[in-house]
């Protein structure tokens, strides 16, 4: 290990926490009953809710793991929704889940790490 590997999770923080809030923009952009209704057509249980708490999650969730605030709450809360992605809609789908098992491992790595040193929450563990 050298000097630098703890900055590691930064980058890693920073990109999940980006894509994530790509897609919750996404879904803003649907609406919650667009998201309600790709839920429920794929088997999601309770769809309405679980669009409103993935949206949310995307949005407000990605922007506080970008800015590294619990970072390790908000990635296993990714890290769960992308195994119920992959089980839901991914392999049922017999599509490929290049994307939600990437996502899916840098959740796990960010749960396992943390946010790194340049997050809100290393700078207040300083402070």
């Amino acid at each position: 290990m050298n000097r630098l590997t703890p900055y590691a999770a930064v980058v890693l923080r920073v990109a999940v926490g980006l894509v994530f809030l790509h897609h919750g923009l996404q879904k803003l952009h649907m609406g919650i009953p667009g998201v309600a209704g790709f839920f429920h057509g794929i088997g999601i249980p309770f769809a309405t809710f679980a669009a409103g708490l993935v949206t949310v999650m995307e949005t407000l969730g990605a922007a506080l793991l970008i800015l590294g605030v619990i970072p390790r709450i908000i990635a296993l809360g990714f890290a769960i929704e992308m195994a119920v992605a992959i089980t839901f809609a991914v392999i049922p789908g017999h599509q490929s889940p290049e994307l939600e098992a990437l996502l899916l491992a840098g959740s796990l790595s960010l749960v396992a790490s943390g946010g790194g040193p340049l997050s809100l929450q290393g700078l207040m563990k300083k402070g």
